[in-house]
């Protein structure tokens, strides 16, 4: 008796299974799946110089990090660069102010100084020259107002999303419903030191070249190009078909 009592369960409960996974089929909407991608390019207007001061010796002069740092500093103001835009790398702040404290021997230090355009990187790069400094580098660019334009950039992608359903759906007669599920598939945003190149050298002439434009100026003669900060973004939205 309770053999039979546990079939007839296992079967209604088969059967209750099937139905509704007859339901779910019929009652499940006709959608459409697309993916719409953007893709914006800003000029950076952050730009981060590794500069790297080292101890060295000229002749029976020992030209000491500190000296350096100074005659850096004067140069900076000297262009207007904010001195507060000058830091002491991370990994070297601490052991670089124990030991002038201490006074002692520092052999190399690292700063981060950050400018704001292709032309007051021109006039770093030339100060750094006249100081005899050769090791800097820039580490990276950015752009002040990027957390803004990563929003609008998904924006345009997911715009464009809608818009592509509704031209697709146009043509054979629908319209597109609400949106059922969204996924941002891609972003990506090129903002390493390498969209920005420097080639320069000393000149006596009074004119340099900024982005391949001749300036009247003292500063030594400099080709900057830069590339802009790439945003991109992809995303894939299904939509109901009303």
């Amino acid at each position: 008796m309770k053999t039979l009592k546990q079939s007839l369960v296992l079967v209604l409960l088969a059967t209750s299974i099937s139905v509704m996974g007859q339901n779910n089929e019929e009652t499940e909407k006709p959608s459409i799946e697309v993916t719409g991608k953007a893709e914006m390019e800003v000029m950076p207007d952050e730009i981060f110089i590794s500069i790297t001061l080292r101890e060295r010796q000229e002749g029976r002069e020992k030209i000491t990090i500190q000296k350096q740092e100074s005659d850096l500093k004067e140069k900076l103001k000297g262009i207007g660069v904010p001195l507060d835009d000058l830091m002491l790398s991370d990994a070297h702040a601490d052991y670089v102010k124990i030991n002038w404290k201490k006074k002692g021997v520092v052999a190399k230090a690292e700063y981060m100084l950050k400018v704001g355009d292709a032309l007051t990187v021109g006039k770093v790069f030339g100060e750094l020259d006249v100081l005899k400094i050769n090791d800097a580098t820039i580490s990276s660019v950015s752009h002040t107002q990027i957390i803004e334009l990563k929003k609008q950039i998904r924006i345009s992608a997911i715009k464009a999303a809608k818009d592509k359903a509704d031209y697709l759906l146009a043509a054979i007669g629908e319209e597109t419903g609400q949106a059922l599920k969204v996924n941002e598939q891609d972003a990506s945003y090129s903002m390493d030191g390498s969209n920005l190149n420097i080639r320069g050298a000393r000149s006596n002439s009074s004119y340099y070249y900024i982005d391949g434009m001749k300036v009247k100026g003292s500063e030594p003669e400099q080709v900057i190009q830069f590339k802009k900060i790439k945003l991109q973004s992809a995303i894939y939205v299904k939509f109901e078909i009303k």
